[in-house]
């Protein structure tokens, strides 16, 4: 019988704790939470200073009565959930879900690692100590705002616009920030504006590539060269010119390595540089944290915990980074002292540590035989990271050579090259911010150019441009403006960005949020008339108060008090006030063509659309909102297919989910069809041996290809197929991925099979 039984959250990581306690710990899993608020009103009691009536999870039911069997006999109970709020309300929680929480049997202790290795487990559990009630009562109060928000804001969202929508504390300001933008696309006006380049040469040399910066010593501003007039008399004037190097400027620049990764800048690297989502990377994380096979080695966690806001390294890693960065690229390449870096959040845990991995001898080449493609990648990503942060700076030196060009009577021109030479990599030879690895941002260079020296002028360059409205938001910009606006926790950004889309609020469309018509109506509402509950200083404001409560300096419940009184006083005096219609009804200057009622646009489950106002009156006209009343009126449009039931000539007609074929001898024959047909790929399914591979669209628009013997047959997959054998597994097709930064290469789509072509 066990003498110490040990609980963590994941079952994965309690087999590998298992083996580094060895005899006389017997270790188990929670599964996650135990308890929580149930999903339905009145789990807490606003009346009663806000005590919450928990309940056990469902699932958690035969967790807990495991964990009380194993606890008959034990001498000592060491929690050991992950080293967060969340981590300690869970420790809390599984007390009460034990009954342990008012007359303990035996001895109760709190255990905190932030990586899964021997030494840092055994270290634990020699430094035990009890569970902090400020983290338990900052999770309790966070998870109180969010239910009060939640079940009160959520059902007057049902009321008075339609079932099934949600509101949140972050959610709604994250929403907020995609929908604004979008306005301020839409109201964007481009303006036009040039810029003037030439090509020169030295005398019998080199070319370089030199812009006109400055006419007659006034330097230009962007919008100085309006249009093409204006650009064309410059052009005439600088070709006349003769052209001499003025003034060459050198200097030696440094660059400094980015911090290692905290839980936001992961997110956003890993989006930027890999493609995952926020919520992919998470999970990919947590497996390389939890611990994976490593042949002999075992099972080891390979990364320290993923959820943090320190950019701090232990005094361990920062002689491992020095040790390894001398070995592997020489000690120039190593720092005398180790790089320190200050943290950005208002409260970063500073006892944390940044992500980094466990042991950085265990190199991503070494691991990659044993690691999954996805899980590969990630862990390269967070090592390179780690590594590059101690490694010394890069020098660079720049140029910069202006050029004078000077004419007849028409006045001095300025052009200006610049140009940079990577004089000694540093950290660059490891890992670069935000572009890929293959130096992809060299600047050109420039031929030795001395002052006074003529130069030839080969050719004058105008070139047109337009200002551009601003991008619209990626996972990775969001998370930074999230993070930057100080909204939310790293931790829970990836389940808000994938609430978003699950509401239907916002889509995906190219790795960027686009807002729907519903999400643009909810984000409506609340900005007119919670503006101050979406406000993003406000939701950054309550932030820090949560943050107050986990350090001791506020208490949560009167925090809860100063929240609840002016929004539920707000939130009545709003039901009297908001009209459904007013959100989802807007009549237009335009009457029905079937009732001559007026016409209308309205909110629908999949967008909005035009529709009679005499609908209850029984007039069932509608059309798609994009269609005009001409178009309506319109002659059909005949296809060159037959009906292959009636055999009458098929119309090309427009629905709701797009362009169609309809039977023109409707009603008598309603048969209707895809306007485009499944593409066929010439592929053989590899699964049923008989379909074939056709291409086709989810109903979000994504090209997938999958057997046209379904639903007899469900083989499907994302990627183009190649009619190609993987050389390594054998499976009999292969996959074609285009990447921005590696091209076009092939890749096997079996499971468990890492070949590429790459």
């Amino acid at each position: 019988m066990a003498q110490h039984l040990v609980i963590v959250e994941s079952p994965a990581k309690a087999k590998t704790i298992e083996k580094f306690l060895g005899p006389g710990y017997r270790v188990m899993a929670s599964f996650g939470h135990v308890r929580a608020l149930p999903s339905k009103q009145g789990s807490v009691d606003t009346a009663n200073d806000f005590e919450p009536k928990y309940q056990i999870l469902p699932e958690s039911k035969k967790h807990i009565d495991a964990i009380k069997k194993e606890l008959k006999g034990v001498d000592r109970l060491l929690l050991a959930t992950d080293p967060d709020r969340e981590g300690e309300a869970i420790s809390w929680h599984l007390l009460a879900a034990l009954g342990l929480d008012k007359k303990p049997t035996m001895e109760i202790r709190r255990v905190v690692f932030h990586e899964i290795t021997k030494d840092a487990i055994i270290n634990a559990v020699k430094h035990p100590r009890d569970i902090s009630t400020e983290l338990v009562d900052a999770q309790q109060a966070r998870s109180i705002l969010d239910y009060l928000v939640g079940f009160n804001l959520s059902p007057f969202l049902w009321k008075k616009i339609r079932y099934g929508l949600s509101a949140g504390r972050v959610q709604s300001v994250a929403l907020r920030l995609v929908c604004e933008r979008e306005k301020e696309i839409s109201a964007f006006t481009e303006q036009e504006y040039w810029t003037i380049a030439a090509k020169l040469q030295k005398q019998g040399g080199a070319q370089l590539k030199a812009g006109l910066v400055a006419v007659d010593g006034k330097k230009l501003d962007k919008f100085d060269i309006p249009d093409a007039a204006a650009a064309e008399a410059l052009k005439n004037g600088i070709a006349k010119g003769d052209a001499a190097v003025a003034a060459v400027t050198r200097k030696e620049t440094k660059r400094t390595p980015a911090p290692p990764f905290t839980t936001s800048t992961l997110q956003q690297e890993a989006s930027r540089k890999l493609g995952f989502s926020a919520k992919k990377t998470m999970s990919t994380a947590q497996r390389l944290y939890e611990g994976v096979a490593i042949g002999d080695g075992g099972t080891v966690g390979l990364i320290t915990y993923m959820r943090t806001d320190s950019v701090n390294l232990s005094a361990q890693a920062l002689k491992e980074a020095h040790d390894l960065i001398s070995a592997a690229y020489g000690t120039e390449y190593a720092l005398p002292k180790p790089r320190h870096y200050k943290n950005k959040s208002k409260n970063a845990q500073e006892a944390h540590e940044a992500i980094r991995p466990t042991y950085l001898d265990k190199t991503p080449v070494e691991l990659k035989k044993h690691l999954p493609s996805d899980l590969f990648r990630l862990y390269e990503l967070i090592w390179k990271r780690t590594v590059a942060c101690q490694m010394a700076e890069a020098l660079l030196d720049q140029t910069s050579v202006d050029i004078a060009v000077t004419g007849e009577q028409r006045g001095s021109y300025t052009l200006r090259a610049t140009g940079s030479v990577l004089r000694f990599p540093g950290f660059m030879k490891v890992y670069i911010e935000g572009v890929d690895d293959e130096d992809d941002e060299k600047e050109g260079t420039l031929p030795p150019l001395e002052q006074g020296e003529l130069l030839n002028l080969l050719e004058v360059l105008p070139e047109q441009h337009f200002t551009q409205p601003p991008p619209r938001y990626t996972e990775a910009t969001l998370v930074k403006t999230l993070e930057e606006y100080g909204i939310g926790r790293p931790s829970t950004y990836a389940s808000t960005l994938n609430t978003l889309v699950e509401r239907k609020y916002c889509r995906l469309d190219k790795k960027r949020f686009f807002p729907e018509d519903v999400g643009m109506v909810v984000n409506d509402l609340l900005t007119a008339h919670f503006a101050q509950y979406v406000d993003y200083n406000f939701t950054a404001g309550l932030e820090e108060q949560l943050d107050q409560v986990s350090r001791g300096e506020k208490q949560w419940k009167p925090l809860l008090r100063e929240f609840w009184e002016p929004f539920i006083t707000l939130l009545r005096q709003k039901e009297g006030e908001v009209k459904k219609d007013d959100l989802t009804t807007e009549t237009i200057d335009e009457v029905c063509p079937e009732c001559g009622r007026p016409l209308a646009i309205k909110l629908g489950k999949r967008g909005k659309f035009i529709a009679c106002t005499g609908f209850k009156d029984g007039c069932k006209y509608t059309r798609n909102l994009e269609n005009t009343a001409a178009e309506e009126k319109a002659e059909p449009v005949l296809s060159d297919e037959k009906c292959d039931k009636c055999g009458q000539q098929m119309l090309i007609k427009d629905g709701r989910y797009g362009k169609y074929l309809a039977c023109s001898g409707y009603p008598a024959c309603k048969n209707i069809q895809p306007l485009n047909k499944p593409k066929g790929t010439g592929v053989t399914c590899p699964e049923c041996k008989q379909g074939e591979l056709t291409e086709k669209k989810s109903r979000y628009g994504k090209l997938f290809y999958s057997c046209n013997r379904y639903p007899d047959c469900k083989f499907a997959l994302w990627d183009p197929p190649v009619q190609q054998t993987c050389p390594k597994c054998g499976f009999p097709l292969l996959v074609r991925k285009v990447y921005k930064k590696k091209g076009e290469f092939l890749k096997c789509p079996k499971e468990g099979c890492d070949w590429t072509s790459a």
